[in-house]
């Protein structure tokens, strides 16, 4: 895993080999972010990373300059896989939390420029997600949800949708408030 660009440029982290996380790909990363660029000024953007898996899109978001990003994952070896990778980059401007997404939505009070939502593709409460983002009031005025999903997925009818993007097998939805 690496980190593509901003003040941890080219950075790599490796992966445990035991991981059943699947992260984004760097080509799929690369591009998602350069969509973002349109919506999103990264400097003092607040971010919130749900199923950080590799923890990848925090580290990415902090080497763009996002002055905090919550990054949630429930699995404790990924967890502490993304507390070792920000003790290597020397930084506390992510809070890195170990816990249910869900139950993490549910309490939060904080709201976020952008949300970044990349769940299991087979989990079953996956097409709920945005929903639940939006009800919770999570994110800020203007504020951009990214939501990975498999293909099989359509949220083109949603009232927050702005579009889709598609780069080989991994697809996002973008919304936004």
């Amino acid at each position: 895993m690496r980190i593509i660009t901003g003040i941890y440029k080219g950075r790599h982290f490796e992966i445990p080999r035991s991981f059943k996380a699947r992260p984004t790909t760097d080509f799929a990363k690369e591009n998602i972010f350069n969509v973002l660029n349109g919506y999103i000024d990264f400097e003092e953007c607040t971010a919130l990373d749900l199923f950080s898996g590799t923890g990848s899109i925090s580290l990415e978001l902090l080497s763009r300059g996002c002055r905090q990003v919550v990054s949630v994952e429930a699995d404790r070896d990924h967890h502490a896989f993304i507390k070792q990778c920000l003790k290597k980059l020397n930084t506390d401007n992510c809070i890195a939390i170990r816990g249910d997404v869900f139950r993490f939505m549910r309490t939060c009070h904080q709201q976020f420029d952008l949300i970044f939502a990349d769940p299991p593709y087979a989990l079953p409460e996956l097409p709920t997600i945005p929903d639940r983002i939006f009800e919770r009031d999570l994110l800020k005025e203007g504020g951009v949800l990214v939501f990975e999903h498999g293909k099989n997925n359509d949220f083109s009818q949603h009232p927050h949708f702005k579009e889709h993007r598609s780069y080989g097998s991994v697809n996002f939805s973008i919304f936004s408030r």
